[in-house]
């Protein structure tokens, strides 16, 4: 593979860049599934990155899928050129004439679907979506496509204009007050919310906005202790049930019947159908070289940037 472009996800990345990555100070033990004492990552980091759009430069004589010469998306790291399996390529091509950067989206996309599923959005529900980063506007256009009425709830007014096109029937700016007592009295109470902006006190005011018995999906990747959480208020008292979803699966009770590709692969669909308009997300398009830069400008700059996509120079590998 030759890389075209790789998009950096912000939410990930930068607890790397910011040194709270619980991988860091912990190593997760697969077997028992726990993070014990130990490290899992160090610096310099490898491999990171998991939106990689490149072209098919070279083959084994066995290989037809993906062609030689074609587009295809698929995870390979910030990186100019990698080999890989075949098989994990399968069925990522990109047709002609598609905007090569709509590649840059489909794992992302996949875990906005994913958050979208664990919420087991229902026709005419009532779904509040905190955090409308890259993620939190997927899940929100996600949310409106499986008939949901939207809440879209941040910080960032660009951005809040944005979930508006992508089907949002409200925007709240959290900065101006309590999004749960907005909620409760426009609607009285979500039937869901899902949070995706990683914040603990956005967590707590999703578990606020819920009627009793309602869900909150926790997608976002939360950093240190959960200061802000009081689950002896409206968790107690409503009985809401908060669910957990993550990239590494599915929800359980769908299991049987999607697995992660699946999500993809769905989610690329969409974009192809034009139902999701990824170029919306795009703000930066920079040379892989100006890395540090990018990295400076999502870790200080926030409401001036949303999809940082690298480029990797054209040529021939090495």
């Amino acid at each position: 593979m030759r890389t075209l472009y790789s998009g950096v996800s912000a939410g990930t990345e930068l607890t790397a860049y910011r040194g709270t990555n619980p991988y860091l100070n912990r190593r997760w033990d697969t077997e028992r599934r726990l993070f014990v004492e130990g490290q899992t990552h160090a610096y310099p980091l490898s491999g990171w990155g998991y939106q990689e759009v490149g072209v098919v430069v070279e083959t084994s004589p066995d290989v037809t899928d993906p062609p030689l010469g074609s587009r295809v998306w698929g995870i390979w790291g910030h990186r100019a050129e990698a080999v890989l399996p075949a098989e994990r390529l399968a069925g990522h091509v990109l047709p002609p004439g598609v905007d090569p950067l709509a590649g840059v989206f489909a794992r992302v996309g996949a875990i906005a679907l994913n958050a979208v599923h664990a919420a087991d959005v229902h026709l005419g529900d009532q779904v509040t979506v905190f955090g409308q980063g890259v993620i939190g506007l997927l899940a929100t256009r996600l949310a409106v496509l499986s008939g949901a009425r939207v809440v879209a709830a941040d910080a960032i007014p660009a951005r809040l204009e944005l979930a508006r096109r992508f089907g949002a029937a409200e925007a709240f700016d959290v900065l101006s007050g309590s999004c749960a007592e907005f909620v409760r009295k426009r609607i009285e109470g979500a039937d869901t919310a899902i949070e995706l902006s990683g914040s603990q006190h956005a967590l707590h005011e999703a578990i606020r906005a819920v009627r009793r018995g309602g869900r909150v999906v926790a997608a976002g990747f939360y950093q240190g202790e959960g200061v802000g959480l009081r689950l002896g208020e409206e968790f107690h008292h409503n009985q809401v049930q908060i669910v957990s979803s993550q990239i590494g699966g599915v929800a359980s009770w769908l299991s049987h019947r999607w697995d992660v590709e699946r999500l993809q692969r769905t989610f690329m669909e969409l974009v192809l159908r034009d139902e999701v308009d990824t170029a919306a997300l795009v703000s930066h398009v920079v040379p892989v070289t100006d890395a540090s830069e990018a990295y400076t400008l999502l870790d200080r700059h926030p409401a001036d940037v949303l999809q940082v996509v690298f480029e990797f120079p054209e040529g021939e590998p090495r």
